[in-house]
């Protein structure tokens, strides 16, 4: 048997733009880098784009830009101080101010620090929300290539439930990992959703029920034994996990069975099976990303 071991968050990363989603996203960030005393590093990204425009309508002088660089950086001094009142003295808080173009610049971020876990919050008042996660949150997710937490709930307390959906790909082997990472304790629900292979094309061929059930069958003995194989790889005690198995569309059984355990978290790897590329999003990450009314915490990394 091997065991698996967490992953290492070295350092966290969260952006703020000081909004109420962001103001979540640091209260969550927060949260976990004072319970396992990681450095968190707070930011907000004047966008360079906003420079401009103020430029083309405003007269030469730079007394503006020196205003809005005070008042800027006093709005980040007084998230630092909230967040240390919240927190408590045991939360190791630096804040960065910046200018340029915010996904660029939090990745930069990231990786200067080696960051771990980058956090931002998810835009809950956007009517197309369903198609939009935030413009920082979908652009990030295509960029990083460090696990990225979107967060849409108040935290309240560490994680309790965390449901761990997986395809037996790299990408969701590696999501196991970072989810006992990100919130260690938390009871894992680790699901699958199985099809047969090809069955519109064998029903098509005149395949009948009985054979088709029989396909059906060893689909979720198969799908049975990864999981088993999963939770021995990580050396997962019986009361640490309860494993899920369902048939058909992923995105809505992801979604029905974290409303049903009352997970808090859902933890998914960026990619499926049939991932080629590093900066694409899978289309089940993508749905679920867009629809879920909890955190969700993306899978950057494989493993080998």
């Amino acid at each position: 048997m091997t065991t698996r071991h967490k992953i290492d968050l070295n350092a966290i990363v969260v952006a703020t733009d000081f909004s109420t989603a962001a103001r979540r996203a640091c209260d969550r960030a927060a949260l976990i880098a004072g319970s396992q005393s990681l450095p968190l590093h707070l930011m907000h990204v004047v966008h360079g784009h906003l420079l401009d425009s103020l430029k083309a309508w405003l007269d030469n002088s730079n007394l503006w830009q020196v205003r809005m660089s005070q008042l800027t950086r006093k709005r980040l001094d007084d998230e630092v101080v909230r967040l240390l009142a919240d927190v408590g003295g045991d939360l190791i808080l630096l804040s960065h101010l910046v200018e340029g173009q915010p996904v660029a610049e939090i990745c930069t971020q990231a990786e200067a620090v080696d960051a771990g876990l980058v956090v931002v919050g998810a835009r809950g008042t956007n009517p197309i929300h369903h198609l939009l996660v935030g413009t920082t949150a979908e652009r990030l997710m295509g960029k990083t290539a460090t696990p990225l937490l979107v967060v849409r709930t108040e935290a309240t307390e560490p994680y309790r439930r965390v449901l761990v959906p997986l395809d037996f790909s790299p990408w969701s082997e590696q999501s196991l990992e970072l989810a006992r990472s990100v919130a260690p304790g938390a009871h894992l629900v680790l699901m699958h959703s199985f099809s047969i292979p090809f069955e519109e094309k064998l029903r098509f061929a005149g395949v009948d029920d009985a054979t088709l059930s029989h396909y059906r069958e060893r689909a979720r003995q198969d799908a049975r034994d990864h999981l088993q194989a999963l939770v021995d790889r990580h050396s997962l005690l019986p009361d640490e996990f309860t494993l899920s198995l369902t048939e058909g569309d992923a995105p809505m059984h992801i979604l029905m069975q974290a409303s049903e355990s009352a997970c808090d978290l859902i933890v998914l790897g960026k990619h499926g099976r049939q991932a080629a590329e590093e900066l694409l999003l899978g289309s089940v990450t993508k749905h679920v990303l867009a629809e879920a009314e909890i955190d969700v915490l993306v899978s950057t990394r494989h493993t080998g």
